[in-house]
């Protein structure tokens, strides 16, 4: 049974702090360390509850790993539980992105040494990972295997930040369609039924946090147009790219690179530079939001941290929204196949992220083809920690990219 002594929010904190600070992998892999943490060792709940925690934080935009922890720390002690684990979780890779921004700053003309396309090509190979990962996880039948190469195509043919979201519904659409032949695992039905959440606000109080999500994202990007020069432009891009993104982190790239590279805040190759160094660092991959608020007008660590705010933002809002609701939409059998569906659908979204930008431009010679073959297969077959990895990319990257 569950620890029945519910701890407050600063031992939250510290037990999010922990895995903030050694939770190297990614989103899945952060999922692992939470269920060791949570449910094997300190046995906060079980494994069904934590089972559908996950699967609502999978549905929901927004990072997932960060997600689940908020509502681990809601659940266990409260709204301000729910904060600290968040801040808990964050707050290492977040001062880390500041420092290396800070310092990449002080220092433009290093944006092209090579360590740092070194870490480019280590950013190719992790998320080709992540993709066929993610593929085996979430594709493991013919209807779902086509969804996500439905959506790869989709979204590799028409561009823009809405395509993201409008293929995750056709793929839960077709995932309704194709619910019977859908492999959906022995036991499912008993794990969606389990009470993951206890608690939370009135039916009328989700409704209003909904509406909030809903008047920022329509409302800020209209202020920051009659207002350019306010910080409201950077609130509404990270607060728009936080709000779309289905998936997890490395999903959110095309519509962080939208929001800043295209926009001409920053150039290409310090944005890839910093989501490179980001994969060697621990917690979530959201927290290259603060690094981005620094590198672009105005700068500095207010900036960075006011983007970090801003990212997060709408999936929190969607936790405060959804948690009412949830019991209702978890007991209905005719959810899990839509949800299958669209869960499919982001592995498309995955790949078409790996080809472009990823992969396209940090993949622009037969050194670089060649060393993002031996991370991926040191990541792959030799198991090394991505972290390792990446660390290694950037030390060849010295020796032979700069």
């Amino acid at each position: 049974m569950p620890d029945s002594l519910a701890p407050g929010p600063f031992e939250v904190f510290r037990a999010f702090l922990k895995l903030g600070c050694v939770a190297f992998g990614g989103p899945i892999a952060h999922l692992g360390y939470f269920r060791e943490e949570f449910v094997a060792r300190r046995r906060w709940l079980d494994d069904g509850a934590f089972a559908d925690l996950v699967a609502l934080c999978q549905f929901l935009p927004g990072p997932t790993s960060s997600q689940v922890a908020f509502a681990l720390g809601w659940r266990r002690a409260g709204r301000l539980g729910g904060c600290a684990a968040w801040l808990g979780f964050t707050a290492p890779a977040a001062v880390l992105m500041l420092g290396f921004a800070l310092g990449l700053k002080a220092g433009p003309h290093t944006a092209r040494a090579g360590w740092l396309q070194g870490l480019e090509v280590a950013a190719v190979a992790v998320v080709a990972q992540a993709v066929r990962t993610m593929a085996a996880r979430l594709c493991p039948d013919a209807p779902r295997i086509a969804i996500a190469a439905g959506a790869l195509v989709a979204l590799l043919w028409v561009h823009g930040p809405w395509m993201q979201l409008a293929v995750l519904v056709w793929g839960a659409l077709v995932g309704g369609v194709f619910g019977a032949r859908l492999r959906l695992g022995a036991g499912a039905e008993e794990r969606w039924r389990s009470d993951a959440f206890a608690g939370g606000d009135s039916r009328a109080a989700g409704t209003a946090w909904l509406a909030v999500f809903v008047l920022l994202l329509i409302g800020a990007p209209w202020l920051a147009a009659v207002w350019p020069a306010s910080p409201l432009r950077v609130f509404a891009a990270f607060y728009r790219s936080g709000a779309l993104v289905f998936g997890g982190g490395h999903v959110v790239l095309p519509l962080l690179e939208q929001a800043t590279v295209a926009r001409g805040w920053l150039s290409h190759d310090v944005f890839l530079s910093g989501y490179g160094l980001a994969q060697a660092l621990p917690g979530p991959l959201f927290a290259f939001a603060a690094y981005l608020g620094v590198m672009i007008p105005p700068g500095g660590i207010g900036n960075g941290l006011w983007a970090l705010v801003a990212i997060y933002l709408p999936s929190l809002l969607l936790l405060f929204g959804i948690m009412p609701f949830w019991g209702r939409i978890r007991a209905e059998p005719g959810a899990r196949a839509p949800m299958a569906g669209a869960a499919a659908a982001v592995v498309g979204l995955l790949a078409a992220a790996f080809y472009s930008p990823i992969a396209t431009s940090a993949i622009t010679d037969g050194r670089r083809l060649a060393l993002a073959f031996a991370a991926y297969g040191a990541l792959q077959f030799w198991r090394v920690p991505p972290w390792l990895v990446v660390l290694a990319c950037a030390g060849v990257g010295a020796g032979m990219l700069g």
